[in-house]
């Protein structure tokens, strides 16, 4: 019989986190763990309030299948058990984990994905004056592709500071829901001639109609409109990318879905992530290599991350065996 231990883990924020919708000092996930027969499989989710979250309703949703766990049910199982969400993906990502360590293979080689390699990820400016984000961007940790939290009145003073700052560097802009229709018009051609690569979610999910696929001189991205598989009919003649994050799919499995439909209409993938420890991280790693956009720097808003962790240099992510997860 599996036994289930579910916990709330705590990591302090280098300074804080700001985006168009509040500020956070702290990262607060969910960790599950489950062990059957002496081996243990484990995971992280992290609550998001933009959908109704709480770290007491995501334990709240897993403990309330706590019977069904320990009694052995499946990932297919849990698709049906469990909504999309956090509590869904510590749970699918748990069972991922266990799997690989019961069977001695990779979760990649287990799920019939490419095994990953060194890969790029952005390292994100949080929202704040312009001269402030330029300083970020000035000592930023060695990479080439930064992403950029907007959606105040002064940002395209903060797009100019951080070009300035940052010369050589790609840029994404990611306003979190932030615009109007009227800015986003505005801002796009500025966008394009300061070399931005991609526009994230800039109005509201609910106004995702005004869009137009390909109408903007800069491809954007879907975020908080994008959930999982089901979403891309929808979004498909709107959007150019899809940023896939594995609490709002509700783990890997679904991932891998939404990753292969999204694929289908010819939209380019980012791989994105909440605040979280390198556990967070490493099951959306297996993503990367079909991504055009990846954004896994959840560990380096951190002050502290788990032990052991993923490996981070000069901007990549270093693929290798630490027995973190998978």
């Amino acid at each position: 019989m599996r036994q289930l231990d579910v916990r709330v883990d705590t990591f302090p924020i280098r300074g804080a986190f700001t985006i168009s919708r509040g500020s956070k000092t702290q990262a607060e996930v969910i960790t599950v763990r489950l062990t059957e027969n002496g081996v243990t499989g484990w995971a992280e989710s992290v609550p998001y309030g933009r959908y109704g979250e709480t770290l007491e309703s995501v334990a709240a949703q897993i403990n309330a299948i706590r019977a069904q766990l320990q009694a052995g049910c499946s990932r297919a199982d849990i698709s049906r058990l469990l909504p999309p969400g956090a509590a869904r993906n510590a749970v699918d990502c748990a069972l991922w984990d266990l799997e690989a360590r019961q069977r001695g293979t990779p979760v990649w080689e287990l799920a019939g994905l490419k095994p990953p390699a060194p890969v790029t990820t952005a390292y994100t400016l949080s929202l704040a004056a312009p001269e402030a984000m330029a300083e970020a961007a000035r000592n930023a940790p060695g990479t080439d592709l930064l992403k950029l939290k907007l959606g105040g009145e002064a940002d395209l003073d903060r797009l100019r500071a951080v070009r300035e700052a940052a010369p050589e560097a790609r840029l994404i802009v990611d306003a979190n829901e932030g615009w109007d229709f009227e800015t986003l018009e505005r801002l796009a051609p500025r966008c394009a001639e300061l070399g931005v690569v991609l526009i994230e979610q800039p109005l509201p999910a609910a106004q995702d109609h005004m869009l137009t696929r390909g109408r903007y001189p800069v491809s954007i991205c879907a975020d908080e409109s994008c959930h999982t598989a089901a979403d891309m009919d929808r979004l498909a003649d709107r959007y150019d990318a899809v940023n896939i994050k594995l609490d709002k799919t509700g783990g890997l499995t679904e991932a891998i879905h939404t990753l292969e439909r999204a694929r289908s209409y010819d939209m380019d993938i980012m791989v994105g992530c909440m605040v979280g420890s390198s556990l967070a991280m490493a099951p959306a790693v297996l993503l990367t290599p079909y991504a055009a956009f990846v954004d896994l720097d959840g560990p380096l808003l951190l002050r502290e991350d788990r032990t052991p962790s993923l490996c981070y240099q000069r901007g990549q992510i270093i693929p290798g065996p630490t027995g973190l997860w998978g």
